[in-house]
């Protein structure tokens, strides 16, 4: 009998309304519209408004019409996984409120915290529970209100991020599609470089934190940039000599979204020309686990069985792998 693998069967995503264009940055901050773009790609981003509105807001949204699409009612679902660094509140988990908003009375959940390497880490995951034979339905979302933890007099880093969520559905196949290979890595000694100083057990919210705007990201950019381009590209090169991959074979590159001359290196890395990139970091900015999820609903139109996706992320920490999958439907124009 042949091995069970998990096979995406659906994808939806959801964004806020409001888009935070490089123009009202301008009035902001210290920056213009050609610094930003030259730099990062990005154009704009959205961004949720609004009072007690959390990342599980979109989430929700996300997984509804993930339901609806492939018609699948909420009580089948097995298991509801969330990547997130921006969930609702420490406990409970994020995963829990989206399957109460989704209805998923049946499914448990928790929440998996990579940073923008999160989605992969999730999805790798959730396909191991999909293995097992024992789970027939599992929803991973990829979820983040980054503009909750960005300092907007930050210039650095307030051009960065957006807000956004996005979901696929798993389920199990025998046949040649799915879930084909992973390679994950993280290396701790990354913390200095990214991270958020207070907020956790080593530094709880005080007075003193929260007037030194330690609840924000903090980067130093020229550090990240150097170890993300090194190792998102060689990652995804890894993946893809492994499994006997070459840029004729490889059908789409998905990379997250964190900045366009990273998204390009990698690309170059693996000899993968600019017309097999997916890209939307101009219209979204970095959402950090949405944005690869989000690639996949955007482009889900251009997709076919048997397409061969090559994902790969870099986040915070340090954290970064690389997914390889064989698509598992033909979508609808």
């Amino acid at each position: 009998m042949e091995k069970i693998k998990a096979v995406i069967t659906g994808v939806h995503g959801y964004v806020p309304e409001y888009k935070l264009t490089n123009k009202e940055l301008e009035e902001i901050v210290d920056t213009n519209d050609e610094w930003i773009t030259t730099r990062t790609g990005i154009k704009e981003r959205r961004i949720l408004k609004g009072d007690n509105q959390g990342t599980s807001v979109m989430a929700i949204e996300a997984v509804k019409g993930l339901l609806e699409k492939t018609g699948v009612a909420p009580e089948e679902i097995d298991l509801i996984i969330c990547a997130t660094v921006t969930p609702d509140m420490l406990f409970p988990a994020t995963a829990n409120i989206i399957a109460n908003g989704v209805g998923a009375v049946n499914a448990f959940g928790f929440d998996l915290e990579a940073a923008c390497s999160g989605f992969i880490f999730a999805l790798t995951t959730g396909s191991q529970f999909i293995e097992t034979g024992k789970y027939k339905k599992v929803i991973v979302v990829g979820a983040d209100k980054m503009s909750s933890i960005v300092d907007y007099t930050d210039r650095t880093t307030c051009i960065l991020f957006g807000d956004g969520a996005a979901a696929v559905l798993l389920e199990p196949t025998s046949g040649p599609n799915g879930i084909i290979d992973a390679i994950l890595r993280s290396d701790g000694s990354g913390e200095e470089f990214l991270h958020m100083k207070a907020g956790g057990s080593r530094k709880p919210p005080s007075y003193e934190t929260i007037a030194a705007k330690e609840h924000y990201v903090y980067q130093e950019g020229s550090a990240v940039f150097k170890f993300a381009v090194t190792k998102m590209a060689d990652v995804a090169a890894e993946v893809a000599e492994k499994n006997n991959l070459t840029a004729e074979t490889i059908d789409w590159l998905v990379p997250h979204q964190a900045n366009k001359r990273i998204i390009d290196a990698t690309a170059r890395r693996v000899g993968i020309p600019p017309e097999k990139v997916m890209m939307n970091i101009h219209k979204y900015g970095n959402t950090t686990n949405a944005t690869i999820p989000l690639l996949l609903w955007e482009y889900e139109p251009q997709l076919k069985t048997g397409s061969n996706l090559l994902l790969a992320a870099f986040g915070g920490g340090f954290t970064w792998g690389s997914l390889y999958i064989k698509w598992g439907y033909n979508s609808v124009k």
